[in-house]
């Protein structure tokens, strides 16, 4: 990216290419993911790589769940790479390349190869990107990429993170592996833990303010029908 784009820059450039209104409760959640992807790739020290890609993709997924019209789902994910001249396709590709390792995986294969004393014939070029993050002392760790580890710990073994003592365990362990800041990582991912949980009773309350909503709407129609057919009786009386 430019790194003299500003976040403005950034943001009409999103809505240049996203011209749909975004449903209030999830505009918060996807102006504070484009800001966060711009800030990194606005970073000197920042690098791209799959977990970093992992965590877009998680995150993204995650916190926009139930999101209508479901189509624009795409069209807003599109928007937030395109507006900091990122590939979309680049994230999704690599996040699934992680996802589907960490599904061949158990918890310990996939925690020994993240601390690299394991390899696998096609992870060679992931390997490599390991061996970079662990021995590059200006790494620009983030929360995105904190997440892209969550998720892959996740998907590999739900045990790892199923209980505070064992999370907390698991990511120590990883976070010694690749030299990352353990407390850092700890609290970004109880904030992102929490964050889905409000955004999930937000979905709870935003539905119930539709289907009241709904049931106004129903209730409203029924009797400009029954005023209607009153009317037309009336004039047939008279008649």
């Amino acid at each position: 990216m430019n790194k003299n784009r500003t976040v403005s820059d950034t943001k009409r450039s999103f809505y240049t290419i996203h011209t749909r209104p975004i449903n209030s409760i999830y505009r918060r959640v996807v102006e504070e993911l484009m800001v966060e992807m711009h800030l990194l790739s606005a970073n000197a020290d920042f690098q791209y790589d799959s977990i970093y890609a992992l965590g877009v993709v998680t995150a993204f997924n995650r916190f926009m769940l139930g999101y209508l019209p479901e189509k624009d789902q795409d069209s807003i994910f599109n928007g937030l790479c395109k507006s900091i001249e990122s590939d979309p396709d680049r994230y999704k590709q690599d996040a699934h390349r992680l996802e589907a390792l960490a599904d061949r995986l158990s918890g310990t294969e996939l925690l020994s190869w993240l601390d690299r004393s394991t390899s696998f014939d096609d992870t060679g070029d992931l390997q490599g990107s390991l061996e970079a993050i662990a021995n590059n002392p200006q790494f620009k760790y983030s929360r995105l990429f904190a997440i892209g580890l969550f998720s892959l710990l996740e998907k590999a073994d739900p045990s790892l993170v199923k209980d505070e003592e064992t999370l907390n365990n698991t990511l120590k362990t990883v976070s010694a592996a690749l030299h990352l800041p353990e407390d850092k990582v700890s609290k970004d991912l109880d904030l992102y833990r929490s964050n889905l949980e409000k955004m999930a009773q937000a979905r709870i309350v935003l539905e119930d303010v539709i289907q009241a909503e709904r049931k106004k709407r129903e209730k409203r129609d029924l009797a400009n029908q029954a005023s209607a057919s009153s009317s037309v009786d009336s004039t047939e009386s008279s008649n």
